[in-house]
C-alpha cells in the first residue's frame, strides 16, 4: 500500500521524531527544540530511561521504545534517525514507507547498497532524504565551499587533510570508516560541479593489534587532474584538524582547532609562465617564479553546525528540493569507502569509481 509524504499544514512546524538518544541523539534533541520551523513530538529509544533522562522531568515531549508508534502518529511528519550504521537501513526505510521524511545520521548506510535502496525509496516517494553530514555546515566549510565555486582559489590543484587524535577504538569498524567520512563528505560538499573523484587508494596499518586498521591514508584522483590526499588516525598523541586547498590563483589552509583564525588565504604560490611568452632559446627554470603575496583571515561568524544543518532540513522538506547534503551525496561518500576498503585488502590497489551505480 503506497503512503503519501507526511505534511504539516500551512506554516505550521514540523513534527520531527527523533530515534536513538545515545551518544548523538542528544545533540539532535536539543538543536530541534531551538528551531522555530520544527517541533520535537518523539524521542524514541530502546532504552526509556535513558530516553527521559535526554529531555529532562518536565518535557512534554512523548518518549516510546516503540518505532511503529511513533511511524503512526500522524502528527510524526518526519524523523532524524541517530542509530548505529547497520540498523540504518530498516528503520529509514520504514520511515520511508510510512511516508516520514528522513534525516540519517552518517554514513547514509551500511553499504553501496543499502544505500541505493534508500535513495530509491525516498525518491519514488517524492520524500526528502538528508544524510547528518555536520562538519559541511561550519562556517568554515561553507564558506570553503563559496570561494571555491565561485572560483577564487583558482583551478584546485590539490588538498591535504589530516584528522588525527588519540582515541576512540572502535569495535565495528576501522579507522577509515570512522573518521573519513567526514572528509570525503567535505571534500563532496566544497569540490565545483563539474570535479568529482575518479579514483582511490588507500594505504593502512594496525600497530597495536586491533585487527582493524587504526591508522590510514586515503590518495584520491580527481576528475580535473588534480589530487586529494586525507591522514586519519587514531593513534597520535596530539589532535589535528586541518586541511590545505591549494589553488592556481591562492590557497587556503583550515585549522579547524584555531577558533581565532580558522581560515587564511594565502596570496602565494608558484606561477609558470607559457613558453610562448619567453621564446624557444629560454631555459626550463626561467618558466618557474614564485610568487609571495598576503596573507587574508576571512571573518567568520560562529554558529552550531548542527543548528544549520537542521534548518537545511526543513527548507528542503518545506521546498520539496533536494538538501545540500541529500542521499546522493551521502551515497557518494559511501561508494568512496567501499573502495577505499578493497583497496586496503588489496595492498592499496588504486580503485576506480564507477559515476554509473549512482545513477
Amino acid at each position: 500500500m503506497s503512503v503519501s509524504a507526511s505534511r504539516p499544514a500551512l506554516d505550521d512546524p514540523i513534527g520531527i521524531a527523533v530515534i536513538g538518544a545515545g551518544y548523538w541523539g542528544p545533540n539532535l534533541v536539543r538543536n530541534f527544540q531551538a528551531t522555530p520551523s520544527f517541533r520535537l513530538r518523539r524521542l524514541c529509544d530502546l532504552d526509556v530511561e535513558r530516553a527521559q533522562r535526554v529531555l529532562g522531568a518536565y518535557s512534554t515531549v512523548q518518549v516510546t521504545a516503540d518505532l511503529d508508534e511513533v511511524l503512526a502518529d500522524p502528527d510524526v511528519h518526519a524523523v532524524a534517525i541517530a542509530t548505529p550504521a547497520g540498523t540504518h537501513l530498516p528503520v529509514a526505510m520504514a520511515a520511508l514507507r510510512a511516508g516520514k521524511h528522513v534525516l540519517v545520521e552518517k554514513p547514509l548506510a551500511a553499504t553501496m547498497a543499502e544505500g541505493r535502496e534508500l535513495v530509491g525509496e525516498a525518491a519514488s516517494r517524492g520524500l526528502t532524504l538528508m544524510c547528518d553530514h555536520t562538519y559541511c555546515y561550519t562556517p568554515a566549510v561553507l564558506r570553503i565551499r563559496e570561494l571555491l565555486h565561485a572560483g577564487e582559489l583558482g583551478d584546485l590543484h590539490f588538498l591535504d587533510s589530516v584528522r588525527i587524535n588519540l582515541g576512540l577504538v572502535q569495535r565495528d569498524i576501522d579507522v577509515v570508516w570512522d573518521l573519513a567520512p567526514h572528509d570525503l563528505s567535505i571534500l563532496d560538499f566544497v569540490l565545483p560541479p563539474a570535479i568529482r573523484p575518479v579514483a582511490v587508494a588507500a594505504h593502512g596499518a594496525d600497530g597495536i593489534g586491533a585487527g582493524r586498521a587504526c591508522v590510514a591514508y586515503l590518495t584520491l584522483q580527481l576528475s580535473s587532474g588534480a589530487i586529494a590526499h586525507i591522514h586519519v588516525n587514531w593513534l597520535s598523541p596530539v589532535k589535528v584538524r586541518t586541511a590545505i586547498f591549494g589553488g592556481s590563483k591562492r590557497t587556503l589552509v583550515w585549522d579547524d582547532l584555531n577558533p581565532s583564525q580558522r581560515l587564511a588565504i594565502y596570496d602565494r604560490g608558484v606561477d609558470v609562465a607559457s613558453p610562448d611568452e619567453l621564446g624557444d632559446e629560454q631555459r626550463r627554470d626561467i618558466l618557474i617564479s614564485y610568487r609571495s603575496g598576503d596573507m587574508v583571515a576571512p571573518a567568520l561568524t560562529e554558529r552550531e553546525a548542527l543548528r544549520t544543518m537542521v534548518e537545511e532540513f526543513g527548507r528542503a522538506i518545506t521546498t520539496g528540493t533536494p538538501a545540500l547534503t541529500d542521499g546522493r551525496s551521502g551515497l557518494r561518500v559511501l561508494e568512496i569507502l567501499q573502495a577505499a576498503s578493497r583497496s586496503l585488502a588489496e595492498g592499496g590497489t588504486m580503485i576506480k569509481l564507477d559515476e554509473g551505480q549512482l545513477a
